[in-house]
């Protein structure tokens, strides 16, 4: 059976569906060769007017067939569809919206029916076919949408009608005031619902409504101009006459008298006009100056403040100080060695040269914080308000494509991930801007379904946000918080509507929770009918029985059809790293115009008569994976995602989000935007928010808040050229992913780069009829190494997508600045131009982001090596980061009021140095490769190049570590020092440097607005870290250097939501052991014997040498209390030791020491030792 469906009002596709195929009820669609989907515009300010940009497949790369389906794709019939030119500014069609009635008078609402693109899955790949599955019955026909909300039910109208209330008629035609207005200018007065008159407008009711026509008329009046000598103008102001009366009127037509003798003005402008009457302002003589409007669109979105002086200038004298004190330190130590040790004295005095450099290159970069602020409310002003552009008010705002990413549901719960897309989908950002994709690097049907209940959930969950201003729009978060849910809610009907939706949340969380079941006992069942019909088959055809049959053990979809991902069984062609690419639209793009809902009632758990209840967009997409394919882990996944997202919205910026950080500050999006959008915006690649995590234990024993480094090095940085970018919580600029130089860009010459150039690397033509053209010219000179982008290069480039290089143009259009705020070099945008709404989404481009997230389609193309997200690294986010700032862009840290990302961190000790071990194996690739900030390039700041280092350098350091951290305990045995003696210039230099480090710290505390125990915390882990995760990355590092061996890392575990009546830090207190564990115990117990044994050797000595004693205890001591916290993890939750390991640890300590005095006795005590082994 074929159905077709013409579907203009919701996607300008014609599409036939041919039933059959396997998988039950399923229908499967074969797409031809598609019609070039041409974006042409007469709009002069579209960047694609002046020359045909298409959006059109790659060749029809899509359409490729197996040997072995040849036939029957032949055979079946294809889907035909044809594409309509779609909207622009200058050519906008009548909405449905605009032109349907709504006939019956009443409150009219529409329910967000599925469309076509949102009930299809499409799949494809390499040597396939691109498919779109039907997964359930939907009507193809889209109605006619009626009115909605409080709109303007006359034809052609849209403007805000009248409340119910206040309706001028009893019929409840909803009708605006200007419509109402015309209904009694035509004569008549009647209602266009109801035809009957209005009241008033009958000659029954005339004599009532006589004082009011009087009045009326008398407003009407000609009134007698104001004496301009009485009037004290401004000397801002002048007087001019209008030039519209020998244009638009008859000669004897006075257009000034008019304008003074009616209501009609020009609008704002440097004219003296009357308001409210003539004499009734609030100005002299009933004269009001004119706003001052030019002081509010140049007032800026951001503004920077500086630390202030009091506690910069002696943070930065101090650092001074400190590097003069080191001098002397080490100058005096190399001068003085221990000839009675010299062993000894080389390898402190190697290791105390090392970490005076790894301090001064932790330190420099610090140098310059700042702190930065927005301004939402001029952000709302410029881009959110009524202009001459944009006279409805529409968003003027560039869109966001949002990026989750999600690889392993049994280690990443589908619960956190669906709970991090509910807060992105009620984020407080247009709707129609915002578009939201998962990338399911695993390709599990578990990740897919519970994404199709989150998007159930959300038409609940986001109105219920928007209505009551819901913080953190998070369900999980928002439902286990401890304080009280009713502070600043004002809205009565609150508590009823949380209640219903708390247990709608519950509800979901159980659906949830049993889907893993759900779709084990489903495909059961589905494979255990296959078998039997199987077997039938077999029989009828004359088959022995008693024959095995090989039956896949499939996973089954709900509606009856094969998973075309992930099977549980790990089929050829559905394993965890071979399966097909999909595709699925699970919340279509929403309408331009609000969708206002409808009151509370048996379907509808809360009134939403006032607020939109329109959704973004969201998108599943599991990338195709074969064998023999380097995927390249999280990096690929992200670059396969900046391709889809290109095709179907094209959003000129990214957030980049992982599975467990969810959106806690609704508001986040507009201040990372303010940061874009300001003057100097277009310079910025991204915008970094710091990282902050629940679930951490209160003592935050593994320091895993991190807050030295988000508060103290990041704001650092952010004075210098920007902050690294660190994986998650950033908004990129989609033209600096695609590997693009920013528009203006410095290079620093001379030592230090104190010498600058200033380069402007974009230079609009001065020809008139290419002005409003996107330009993209990179710098033509050779030495650059980007190059001058030619047409020819775009497929080597970005691969042969040719709708995905013509959008590339049109997102450097949309992320422009606007006209007002371009500077020197830049082409910005008109006001106005993002207001309009983006092209429908059809099958045609679904198809074609199938074919990008093919496995071969990065073949002989720069994606990874210079396009997108940087592969070759397990820390790809640091090196993508660090590419960009080689370019010459700049980026932000906007650190918000109110946190704007929260996520989780492992508690656990085993899984948090895992976890730091692959951050240092990434710093030691980057170290060894052409990322190294020694090859960085002129337009690198000197301080951003020591950071870059310091990054590539920092895991080295565990080498000198582990080394100072035996040296007391070996002082210890052997009754030696690292100096001669105790001598007093020794001590004083010590004294430096111990107390300016203290001062420094403080200080840091100070202008960081950390605390002394997240300072103490960062400390211990540190050495922590460096003795047990850092060596064995240096090793690793260097075998993968030299002798090739790759390195494999274990996705790190998320924790999940505790059940009730659980301890919420259970993990903290699991012991799992691990080989990073033995240099730390080590060094523990070697420093805890060394301690007895000292003591031990000091009492029996007769002539002890207490000055020795007191530094290698106090040595000793100093790494102890470092790795207090690692010990205490050892012993897992308190009272669960045995006492036995208490008294065998310590019977062990006194057995070793005893050996150690017998071995070399003290001297003069020969005589007492008369113990011998037998």
């Amino acid at each position: 059976m074929v159905k077709s469906a013409s579907s203009p009002c919701s996607s300008p596709v014609t599409i036939t569906v041919s039933s059959g195929g396997k998988g039950g009820g399923s229908r499967s669609m074969g797409l031809t060769s598609p019609v070039p989907r041409a974006s042409i515009t007469n709009n002069p300010n579209s960047p694609l007017s002046g020359r045909a940009s298409r959006r059109a497949s790659s060749g029809g790369k899509y359409c490729s067939m197996s040997k072995d389906s040849t036939t029957e794709e032949i055979n079946s019939e294809f889907v035909s569809y044809t594409v309509h030119i779609p909207p622009t500014p200058d050519h906008q069609p009548m909405s449905a919206s605009q032109t349907s009635l709504t006939e019956d008078g009443g409150k009219s609402t529409i329910k967000p029916d599925r469309s076509y693109i949102s009930g299809t899955i499409f799949t494809g790949g390499f040597n396939s076919v691109t498919r779109g599955h039907v997964i359930e019955s939907i009507s193809m026909e889209c109605p006619q949408p009626a009115k909605i909300g409080l709109v303007c039910g006359m034809k052609g109208c849209d403007e805000k009608a009248f409340k119910d209330k206040s309706a001028p008629c009893e019929c409840g035609f909803k009708i605006c005031r200007e419509c109402y207005l015309d209904c009694f200018g035509s004569g008549e007065g009647r209602c266009p619902g109801c035809k009957e008159p209005y009241k008033g407008a009958s000659g029954d009711d005339s004599n009532d409504d006589d004082g009011d026509e009087t009045c009326s008329e008398a407003e009407d009046q000609t009134m007698p101009l104001p004496s301009m000598a009485d009037v004290k103008l401004d000397k801002r102001l002048s007087l001019v006459k209008s030039f519209k009366a020998t244009q638009n009127h008859p000669p004897d037509f006075d257009h000034t008298r008019w304008l003074f003798e009616t209501k009609g003005t020009y609008g704002y402008g440097n004219a003296v006009w009357p308001k409210d009457g003539y004499g009734a302002g609030s100005g002299a003589n009933g004269f009001e100056h004119p706003p001052d409007f030019g002081e509010r669109t140049r007032r800026p979105l951001t503004r920077k403040v500086g630390i202030s002086a009091a506690i910069l200038s002696p943070y930065r004298l101090l650092i001074a100080i400190r590097l003069v004190a080191l001098g002397f330190f080490l100058t005096w130590r190399i001068r003085h060695p221990n000839r009675d040790a010299m062993w000894l004295w080389g390898m402190s005095t190697t290791c105390e040269l090392w970490f005076a450099f790894s301090w001064l290159l932790d330190q420099l970069p610090k140098l310059c914080p700042v702190n930065r602020v927005t301004d939402l409310c001029v952000l709302k002003e410029r881009f959110e308000s009524p202009n001459l552009r944009n006279p409805k008010g529409r968003s003027d705002l560039p869109g966001i494509d949002v990026f989750v990413s999600t690889a392993d549901p049994e280690k990443e719960p589908p619960l956190v991930t669906a709970n991090t897309i509910l807060s992105i989908l009620a984020v407080d950002y247009p709707v129609e801007k915002l578009a939201c994709y998962l990338s399911d690097d695993g390709g599990a049907l578990l990740t897919f379904e519970a994404l199709a209940e989150t998007a159930s959930f959300a038409r609940i969950w986001v109105p219920f946000c928007r209505k009551h201003k819901i913080e953190p729009r998070n369900p999980e978060a928002y439902f286990g918080q401890k304080r009280d849910f009713l502070k600043n809610k004002v809205r009565l009907d609150f508590v009823r509507e949380r209640r219903r939706v708390k247990r709608e949340y519950d509800e979901f969380k159980v659906r949830i929770n049993s889907l893993p079941e759900s779709i084990r006992r489903r495909s059961d069942a589905y494979n255990a009918h296959e078998e039997l019909r199987l077997k039938k088959k077999q029989m009828e055809m004359g088959g022995n029985p008693s024959d095995p049959l090989k039956v896949p053990k499939a996973t089954w979809m709900s509606d009856g059809s094969h998973w075309p991902g992930t099977w549980a069984s790990a089929e050829a062609e559905h394993s965890r790293g071979d399966h097909a690419g999909i595709i699925q639209a699970m919340l279509a793009p929403p309408n331009p115009e609000p969708v206002y809902g409808a009151e509370a009632d048996g379907e509808n758990l809360i009134d939403t008569t006032e607020v939109d209840i329109r959704l973004p967009m969201l998108v599943y997409v599991s990338r195709e994976k074969r064998p023999g394919y380097d995927h390249n882990k999280k990096a690929g996944a992200m670059n396969a995602l900046v391709r889809t997202s290109a095709i179907m919205s094209n959003g000129p910026f990214i957030l980049n989000l992982d599975c467990d950080h969810y959106i806690y500050n609704s508001s986040a999006l507009r201040e990372g935007m303010c940061f874009m959008l300001d003057r100097g915006g277009d310079r910025i690649c991204y915008v970094q928010f710091p990282q902050r995590f629940e679930g951490i234990d209160p003592n935050d024993r593994y320091a895993n808040h991190n807050t030295v480094f988000f508060d103290v090095s990041m704001r650092a940085l952010d004075g210098l050229q920007g902050p690294m970018y660190v994986g998650t919580g950033c908004i990129f600029r989609r033209i600096a992913l695609y590997g693009f130089s920013p528009p203006r860009a410095t290079e620093h010459h001379g030592w230090l780069g104190r010498r600058k150039i200033k380069l402007f690397l974009r230079k609009p033509k001065i020809t008139k009829k290419q002005e409003d053209e996107v330009v993209l010219p990179i710098n033509p000179n050779d030495e650059d190494d980007d190059g001058e982008i030619e047409s020819l290069l775009l497929p080597r480039r970005f691969g042969n997508s040719t709708s995905l290089v013509a959008s590339i143009p049109v997102a450097e259009y949309q992320g422009r600045l606007l006209q007002d705020l371009q500077g020197k070099g830049n082409q910005g945008r008109p006001a106005g131009s993002l207001s309009v709404p983006r092209e429908p989404l059809d099958a045609a481009t679904v198809a074609e982001a199938i074919s990008v997230i093919s496995c071969f389609y990065e073949d002989k193309t720069e994606w990874g090596k210079r396009v997108g997200w940087i592969y070759g690294s397990v820390t790809e986010d640091v090196v993508t980061g660090y590419r960009m700032h080689n370019r010459g862009w700049r980026s932000v840290y906007c650190v918000t009021k109110r946190d704007a990302f929260r996520g989780t961190a492992p508690i656990n000790l085993t899984d948090r140095l895992h976890q730091v071990l692959r951050w240092a194996t990434g710093s030691v690739e980057i170290f060894f490769s052409r990322n190294n900030a020694l090859f960085a390039s002129p337009r690198m700041k000197f301080l951003q190049r020591v950071a870059y280092f310091n990054v590539g350098m920092y895991p080295f350091t565990s080498l000198f570590l582990i080394v100072y951290c035996f040296l007391p305990a070996v002082s210890l045995f052997s009754g030696q020092f690292i100096v001669q003696s105790l001598d007093i210039m020794f001590l004083v230099f010590l004294l430096a440097i111990t107390i300016t480090l203290c001062l420094l710290a403080v200080l840091e505390i100070k202008w960081s607005k950390i605390t002394l125990h997240d300072w103490w915390r960062n400390e211990q882990f540190w050495l922590i870290g460096g003795t047990s995760a850092h060596p064995s990355a240096v090793l690793q590092g260097l075998l993968k250097v030299i002798a090739g061996v790759d390195i494999s890392f274990t996705l790190t575990s998320k924790s999940s939501t505790p059940e009730d009546g659980d301890d919420e830090f259970a993990e903290l207190y699991a012991v799992k052991w691990s080989f990073l564990m033995i240099p730390p115990i080590t060094i523990i117990m070697v420093n805890t014997i060394a301690i007895a044994v000292g003591v031990a050797r000091t009492i029996y000595s007769p002539f002890p040498q207490w000055s020795k004693l007191l530094g290698g205890v106090f040595f000793s001591f100093w790494v102890l209390c470092h790795l207090y916290p690692f010990a205490k993890g050892l012993m897992g939750r308190r009272g669960k030791v045995p006492t036995i390991v208490f008294v065998w640890s310590g019977l062990l300590s006194i057995i070793i020491s005893l050996l150690w005095v017998y071995i070399s006795p003290p001297s003069g005590r020969q005589d007492y030792m008369k113990f011998q082994f037998p």
